[in-house]
């Protein structure tokens, strides 16, 4: 008997958490449930064995919680009255609680904040059985504890269609949105609130499919991978089976997701409408849009171009573009490193002499229109707003890297064996993105966490003797091609023959619904491809008219790291580290990936780096022309020559690996901007290398620093000591100045962290020097460059690069409440320009010195006097309050919130920046 699923929320990146109307009042909640709840019974089973060596030292966790859907009258109750749905939220507040349980953690006390991960369910913790669409070849139990799937089939057809049911139990509504999204068709589907119209916006410009194109990549990938590519689709459509089987199920019985009544395209009362049944071409819209998110490093060639043509403007030609390269840090010798054994990794270095440039003529660059014919709550001031926020996010380099991982080799620990903690930062959603499964079948054996509606292998987990996981690289797989125009704006040159754009394009129209109450409104976007990429901006260039545009070598490739997730899951082929990284070298999105057994580390960076033509420097757009293509490129297939796995950052076994998407290696550059002398991994990196240097490192001392690490403003640690060193150069005599530094002070002797003053206080230990330097730090950067930059290079450089990402900072590129923070910003510029201005050493310094021009005393001077401006600020200024938070409100600004995806809503939590799905493994044993 299927089970009673729970529901999400999906309007809220989509939309903010608050309100359905006023008519579902608590009172007329209660009639509307009554005739909505029958409980369904669920019969205990015991487990099967599995083959397990991680000898019960193996942990996971996932908040929320496993239950992802919810019935109309769980979401009527959780929106009335808060209730959750059964393990709709169990795992929140194990999570939450490391944030203050942390310093006492012992190994024994792991699973106090983590979910045991061993495979199989003892039998006095089976919650419920059921042989999915009554198959006698495959049975999904769920625990107790957390009501996660455990999905056991005889044969592969079933284990797969077990995978793809289980999926649909736990987040059929997240992935409908998602497939839309895919498609940018969100607003028709889910409502046109500006958030929803903005999301389809930003994904619709990078993947611009039609139903052809999705199709053709199912077809390439079946076509070159020979049987595990006919594997693969066989799995795929095993799948879809089991979300299709349970679409009817939960139609039948009246138990789908409440979403799809209050979004109309259900009717409570009679049950008409339908929920369309999912093809494999969804599966494709799905990939698209995690790739585009997580695994797509590169782009921002034309403001790359833009803020060199500035630096060249304020400094002349040869000093602009040392600035600039200073500024860049393409190849910083002060950066944390992952492969950190001295070896060198070379990619995208600048060649000595580039060619093929093609740089716009100053003022000239416009971007390219999306949004056409936009009526009603389509063409209204949120809707502008959002439009340009999304443009903004999917023409940046800066993408949402977030993720981290720690692994320590055998050698440094106290067992001998090696430990990892490691996990994606994906974002916090109501339901979260990803999904907790155990999947044993025919070639499958692994337990972890998959994106919902792409679960048919698990994607980040364990297996038998082996965990995996991963963290965003950023390595450039995008360039920028300007097109030289011919005819008119639609028509440019490939090859000497004028040759048209193809058009493509999406309408998408909305009305009010109980969901989402936004005025009815339509719009349609298009986008113009050319065999360079879609067309992304206009310009000039020499005073011709060109199209850029942009080409990511996974571009039409969306679906071909399945066989690499395949080879993961199969414990026939992964065995090993070079067999580990011989799986994820068939994944051609750019990730890092860590690899731990019981004996082993491992670390490779998978990508199709491609390769590209002699002279062409990656940071700017080159013509669109045969000499500056990428090697042996095939404009019909989008492939190439990509460079050869040894030349990959990789390594078997060093000492210990951090990544918290910090460069991967010597002399290999990733594409977004800011990794230098200060960034977010050296708090990793500065708290492992003492535990190794120490030895006897445990799982609870690595779980430690990781939490600890997630706990410190990066500011605080790594760059307001040597501010402090320019306002201590000499007595403060300033009253406001001095009891400023003082606060600040006492607040980095405690650690630096925004940390409650005890659990569930809601109020941050030394609240008053962390509004202080939030509200300084902005201050300071702009005191300590604009005036040596000018106001037209300084803003171009923060085009680049945000000056902060701060928990609260809502104008980062993760946005507010998201949890991650420190990725971007410019505490590298910062340090480096202090640490020169105080006289110290400096590898890789700025080409100028800023603070002062250079004057230790006018930079105390301009220090002094921002600090005593930020001192002066009130909590209200900095936190100015939202639609959650009241202005002021410090921690809450702070707070991670569960983004609602779909009706069920979640109580926010304190801050912590550390993935949101995490595993803490230490293998005993192995095959």
């Amino acid at each position: 008997m299927p089970r009673r699923t729970r529901h999400h929320a999906l309007f809220d990146k989509l939309r903010t958490p608050h309100r359905l109307p006023g008519f579902l009042k608590a009172a007329s909640v209660c009639a509307l449930i009554a005739g909505l709840l029958s409980p369904l019974a669920q019969t205990p089973a015991a487990a099967a064995a599995s083959n397990d060596y991680c000898g019960g030292q193996c942990s996971d966790i996932l908040p929320p919680g496993e239950n992802g859907n919810a019935t109309l009258a769980q979401i009527l109750l959780n929106q009335a009255f808060g209730t959750q749905p059964s393990h709709a939220e169990d795992q929140l507040g194990p999570y939450a609680n490391l944030a203050t349980g942390y310093s006492t953690l012992t190994d024994a006390k792991i699973n106090t904040f983590f979910n045991d991960a061993s495979f199989g369910v003892a039998s006095s913790q089976v919650a419920s059985t059921e042989s999915p669409a009554g198959r006698g070849d495959v049975t999904i139990v769920r625990d107790k504890a957390t009501g996660v799937p455990h999905i056991t089939g005889t044969t592969r057809y079933g284990t797969e269609f077990g995978a793809g049911y289980a999926a649909a139990e736990d987040r059929l509504w997240l992935m409908d949105v998602f497939r839309h999204v895919g498609r940018g068709q969100l607003t028709s589907f889910a409502g046109g609130v500006a958030s929803n119209q903005g999301l389809e916006q930003e994904f619709y410009r990078n993947a611009p499919y039609t139903e052809a194109d999705l199709q053709a990549q199912i077809d390439n990938a079946v076509a070159t991978n020979g049987a595990r590519g006919q594997q693969a689709l066989a799995d795929a459509n095993a799948y879809l089976d089991g979300i299709n089987s349970y679409i009817d199920a939960s139609d039948k019985g009246r138990y789908f997701p409440g979403e799809y009544v209050l979004t109309g395209h259900k009717d409570s009362i009679t049950n008409a409408g339908t929920i369309d049944h999912f093809k494999i071409t969804d599966l494709v819209a799905l990939a698209s849009v995690i790739g585009t998110l997580f695994g797509s490093g590169g782009g921002g060639e034309v403001n790359n171009a833009i803020s060199l043509l500035a630096a060249q403007e304020q400094y002349g030609v040869t000093e602009g573009t040392k600035v600039w390269e200073s500024f860049r840090e393409r190849n910083d010798p002060e950066a944390v490193l992952t492969v950190h054994d001295g070896k060198s990794f070379p990619y995208g270095t600048k060649p000595a002499s580039p060619q093929g440039e093609a740089l716009p003529d100053a003022g000239s660059v416009t971007t390219e229109p999306l949004v056409y014919n936009a009526t009603g709550t389509g063409a209204d001031q949120s809707a502008s707003a959002a439009s340009a926020a999304a443009t903004a996010t999917a023409l940046s380099s800066a993408k949402r890297g977030m993720s981290n991982a720690l692994v320590v080799s055998g050698k440094y620990t106290a067992s001998g064996h090696p430990i990892a903690v490691f996990g994606p930062q994906t974002g916090y959603f109501a339901p979260q993105l990803l999904m907790l499964q155990e999947i044993q079948g025919p070639g499958i054996s692994a337990r972890g966490a998959s994106f919902a509606g792409l679960s048919m292998y698990v994607e980040l987990g364990r297996g038998q003797d082996y965990s995996w996981s991963a963290t965003t690289s950023g390595q450039d797989i995008i360039d920028s091609f300007a097109v030289e125009l011919c005819q008119d704006d639609y028509h440019y040159l490939y090859h000497g023959t004028c040759t048209a754009m193809d058009k493509v394009g999406q309408t998408n129209s909305w009305k009010p619904t109980t969901a989402d109450g936004t005025a009815a409104g339509s719009y349609t976007m298009r986008v113009w491809k050319t065999k360079y990429g879609p067309v992304e901006y206009r310009a000039t260039v020499g005073g011709k008219k060109v199209a850029y545009t942009t080409l990511r070598s996974s571009y039409m490739h969306e679906a071909d790291s399945i066989i690499g997730f395949q080879m993961l899951n199969d414990p026939s082929y992964v065995n090993s580290p070079q067999t580990f990284q011989g799986a994820v070298q068939h994944i051609n999105y750019t990730f890092n990936w860590f690899y731990a057994d019981s004996s082993h580390t491992a670390y490779y960076n998978s990508g199709d780096n491609p390769v590209r033509a002699s002279g062409v420097d990656p940071e700017f757009p080159v013509w669109g022309q045969a000499a500056y293509e990428w090697r042996n490129w095939d404009p019909t297939t989008n492939t190439a020559d990509y460079t050869p796995a040894s030349q990959h950052p990789q390594s078997i076994d060093q000492d210990y690996y951090v990544s918290w998407n910090n460069k991967q290696a010597l002399d290999y550059t990733t594409a977004s901007w800011g990794d230098g002398s200060v960034h977010r991994g050296n708090l990793l990196d500065d708290r492992v290398k003492k535990l190794v240097a120490a030895g006897g490192v445990t799982r609870s001392s690595l779980v430690k620093a990781m939490a600890d690490a997630s706990l410190t403003d990066l500011r605080a640690e790594d760059v307001v000591p040597d501010l402090l060193k320019v306002i201590n150069s000499s007595t403060v005599t300033d009253s406001t100045a001095a009891a400023a530094v003082s606060k600040i002070q006492t607040w980095l002797a405690a650690g630096g962290k925004r940390t409650e003053t005890s659990a569930g206080s809601k109020t941050y230990a030394n609240s008053d020097a962390i509004r202080i330097l939030d509200a300084w730090w902005p201050l300071l950067v702009k005191a300590e460059f604009q005036p040596g930059l000018g106001s037209g290079l300084y803003t171009a450089f923060t085009a680049n690069l945000p000056i902060d990402e701060a928990p609260w900072a809502a104008h980062g590129p993760t946005g507010s409440h998201a949890g991650s923070s420190y990725q971007y910003g410019w505490w590298s510029y910062v340090d480096k320009d202090i640490r020169s201005v105080l006289g110290q050493s400096v590898s890789g310094p700025l080409a100028e010195q800023y603070c002062g021009g250079g004057s230790l005393s006018s930079c105390r001077d301009i220090l002094i006097s921002t600090l005593k401006t930020a001192a002066g600020t009130s909590a209200s200024t900095v936190y100015p309050g939202d639609s959650l938070c009241s202005a002021g409100d410090q921690w809450c600004a702070d707070s991670i919130v569960q983004r609602t995806l779909g009706g069920i809503k979640h109580y926010n939590i304190s801050w912590q920046n550390r993935p949101t799905f995490q595993q803490v493994v230490e293998y005993t044993s192995h095959r």
